[in-house]
Order: structure tokens, then C-alpha cells, then sequence
């Protein structure tokens, strides 16, 4: 059975929530691969919108196993309060499994965060001062603290007492703070040691189990190909790879057991914190952008930047990922535009580039090419196949699948759970 990777194809936020919901009831386990809890998830179902950050979208679907896989950075006092909001509201979080080899974020992680941003001044790179840089610097200087590390108290106090040592060299000496207590860290790591204890596993073995016993697996990734470390707008990035290869590494499932990659992209463009960003607009077509969409990150509130649709953005995804299958997400947002603008291509001082350029410098100083389409007027939320949608739309659907050179499959025209165009089966 198929092992599905769900990942964002522009700099996150495209609405993969929306699609891991849509899918829940057809999938029996749902991974989170990366990141921490600087990125968000928002599902909306009936009149209750509910704010993931750690926890995969899964978790609202009761038939599906959640679990949160090993290349995951996990705040536990963050994903404890996250379920007890869960719990509170009728959500059963019990069948929840966290990998043993997910590293933790500590104290000192969060505290290093946010000194450090606000040491860099002006190039600062904008990120969400959570801790998650941090620790995955420290899972590949391998001085990393994993979930495993909390039952056994004596490998956890050396551990972070090690950690401490040259943290606190730096914390005193260069960020002029006081220093951290190593046991006093230990001692509050500890108490989440019997809490958690119950959902731990070895989630790698678990889920190529699940496959061999021809169960769906979803891989759910945060943030976007954008912003990976490896293929984002580096510097501006996140400190994990939400790409597809991402999920192999971050789960435990080789690469020859995934069967598709669906990518998500918005009918435009947005990101979240520094960086290049070409459509960008800084005018009131971006204003109303985020406001008709919504557009405030999930996790910090930021009111995220805005732009048009970006056609080289989206046919580096489809290569770096190999997706096979797009889930466009808020069209319906362009309801209302006379010309819809998409950018086609670069202009890189006077001479055009139809990819992204190779360099970061090229990259900052590329303006964007249009194509402009012709707008919709009319209510596209009860739409449910691509015949319902107006003529202009069903274009601008198909002239965004032809510049982005894969299928699109789906269509999210508005935010409640049913309020999706299906055209091609994800899960076929």
C-alpha cells in the first residue's frame, strides 16, 4: 500500500493541514518527518478551526495512528499543552506515538534562539525564537538530547551538563547573560520522562510494519520546499528538509516504499519572515491578499508577506520533490480580481531567467515577468468539480498546471473541510 509525502511547494503555509484532513479518512497513519513547533498547520471542520504546531493533522481524525517520527524537534512542555487543548475540546489524543530518536528542545535551545536573532540586528535571519535552530545544530554536532535520553537520568544529566559547558562560555561572555543551570534543566527535562513515556516507540519499525501489512501511510512535512535547508532562499530558511527526500530520513521509510508526492501551492504566493521574495506586493493587492486569505502564520500571528503566483517557484518544486500530483489551496481568494498576474519568469538585470537563478544574489535581484488572466467575479465555495467553477477559473487552474508541469489534482475554494475541488484520486 502506498506511503503518501504531503510537502508545501513555496515557503509554507499552503494550506497542507486542509489537504492531510482531507485524505484523513482514507489514511491509517499520519507522520509528521521535520521541523518543530515554528510551524503550524490550521484545519478548519464545521464552525471549529483548530491550530496544529507539533502534532500532525492526523490527530483529528479518529481512525488514523498519529506519530511524530525522528526527525522531528520536539518542545515537550509545547506538545504537552497542545494535546491538553486537544483533550479539552473533544479530541482524542491517545493513540498519539513519538519516536524515540526525536531530538527535544530544551531551555537553552530557546534561550540561544532568541538572543542570538536579536544579536544579528538588521540580518536577522526570522525565525520564530522557538529553539528549533539550535537544536538541530546540536543534533549534528551530536551533543543533541533525543526523547529516548529522558529514561535514563544518568545519561540525560551528562548529556546536558555537556551541552551547558560551552553554552554557557557563550551566553556569559559574548551575549553578556547569566549563566544556565544544568541540573536545574535536567530536573525540569525529566518530569515530561512518566508523561511521555507511554507514546514513545520505535516508529520506523512501526511504520514499515504498517506498510508490509498494507496500511496508507501519509507523510505530512512543515513549512516548504523554500524554505529547506538544503534547497530553500538559503540563509532564510528553516534548519530541516521539509522536501520529499526530507521524509525518508525523517521517518524511517525508505525511498522505494513512497508511491507519490503530492505538493501543495497556494493560488498565490506568500512567506513568512527575510528573505527574497520576488512577486511580492507591497501595495493594496497585497494588503487584500492577507486579509481576504487570512494570511497570519499559524504559529507566531505574523502577518505573512503576500504576492502573485510564482511559476518558477513552482516548477523547482515539482523537480526537487518529483511531485506527482499538485493540491492548489485558496483560489477562491482571487475572487474578485479584474487580471490575475502570474509570474512566468525573472528578469535578472536585463536578462531573463524562466528557473530560479542559481545564486542568491541573482535571486534577490530578479523582478518578476507577468502573464495576466482574466478574473472571476462569482462565488466559487460551492463548487465540487472543475465544471462548477466560472470559465475564467477553470483558465487559470489549467494555465498553473501547464507552467508548473504537474497534474492538479485538487482544488481547496474555501476554508471548511468539504469546500474542495477533487479531480484526480491523491491516493491512486
Amino acid at each position: 500500500m502506498p506511503a503518501i509525502v504531503l510537502v508545501g511547494a513555496q515557503w509554507g503555509d499552503e494550506g497542507k493541514g486542509k489537504a492531510t484532513d482531507l485524505l484523513g479518512g482514507r489514511v491509517d497513519y499520519v507522520v509528521r518527518y521535520q521541523g518543530g513547533n515554528n510551524a503550524g498547520h490550521t484545519v478548519v471542520i464545521g464552525d471549529q478551526k483548530f491550530a496544529l504546531h507539533l502534532l500532525p493533522s492526523g490527530i483529528l481524525t479518529p481512525s488514523v495512528v498519529p506519530v511524530i517520527g525522528n526527525g522531528v524537534v520536539i518542545d515537550p512542555a509545547v506538545l504537552l499543552q497542545e494535546m491538553s487543548a486537544l483533550n479539552e475540546r473533544g479530541i482524542d489524543t491517545s493513540k498519539l506515538v513519538i519516536s524515540a530518536n526525536a531530538h527535544l528542545i530544551t531551555p537553552y535551545h530557546v534561550t540561544l534562539d532568541k538572543v542570538t536573532e536579536r544579536f544579528l540586528g538588521k540580518a536577522k535571519i526570522g525565525t520564530t525564537g522557538r529553539g528549533i535552530g539550535p537544536a538541530y545544530s546540536d543534533k549534528i554536532a551530536r551533543i543533541g538530547i533525543r526523547v529516548q535520553d529522558l529514561f535514563d537520568e544518568s545519561i540525560l544529566r551528562q548529556k546536558v551538563e555537556s551541552a551547558l559547558d560551552g553554552k554557557n562560555h557563550v551566553l556569559v561572555k559574548v551575549f553578556n547573560r547569566r549563566a544556565l543551570d544544568a541540573n536545574a534543566i535536567a530536573d525540569q527535562l525529566l518530569e515530561f520522562a512518566a508523561v511521555l513515556g507511554p507514546y514513545v516507540a520505535d516508529t520506523a519499525l512501526l511504520l514499515n510494519r504498517a506498510l508490509d501489512d498494507d496500511k496508507v501511510v501519509l507523510l505530512e512535512g512543515g513549512q516548504g520546499t523554500l524554505l529547506d535547508v538544503d534547497h530553500g532562499t538559503y540563509p532564510f530558511v528553516t534548519s530541516s528538509n521539509p522536501t520529499a527526500g526530507g521524509a525518508s530520513t525523517g521517518s524511517g521509510i525508505g525511498p522505494t516504499r513512497i508511491t507519490g508526492v503530492v505538493g501543495i501551492l497556494k493560488a498565490y504566493t506568500t512567506r513568512v519572515g527575510s528573505g527574497p521574495f520576488p512577486t511580492e506586493l507591497l501595495d493594496e493587492n497585497g494588503e487584500k491578499l492577507r486579509t481576504i486569505g487570512g494570511e497570519r502564520g499559524v504559529t507566531t500571528g505574523r502577518p505573512r508577506r503576500c504576492g502573485w503566483f510564482d511559476a518558477p517557484i513552482a516548477r523547482f518544486a515539482t523537480r526537487v520533490n518529483g511531485l506527482t500530483d499538485i493540491f492548489l489551496t485558496k483560489l477562491d481568494v482571487l475572487t474578485g480580481w479584474e487580471k490575475i498576474p502570474v509570474c512566468v519568469a525573472y528578469d535578472v538585470d536585463g536578462v531573463r531567467s524562466d528557473e530560479i537563478p542559481m545564486t542568491q544574489t541573482e535571486f534577490h535581484h530578479a523582478k518578476p515577468i507577468y502573464e495576466y488572466l482574466p478574473g472571476w467575479t462569482e462565488d466559487i465555495s460551492g463548487a465540487r468539480t472543475l465544471a462548477d467553477l466560472p470559465a475564467n477559473a477553470q483558465s487559470y487552474v489549467r494555465y498553473l498546471e501547464e507552467i508548473s508541469g504537474t497534474r492538479i489534482s485538487a482544488i481547496g475554494v474555501g476554508q471548511d473541510r468539504d469546500e474542495t475541488i477533487a479531480i484526480h484520486d491523491l491516493l491512486s
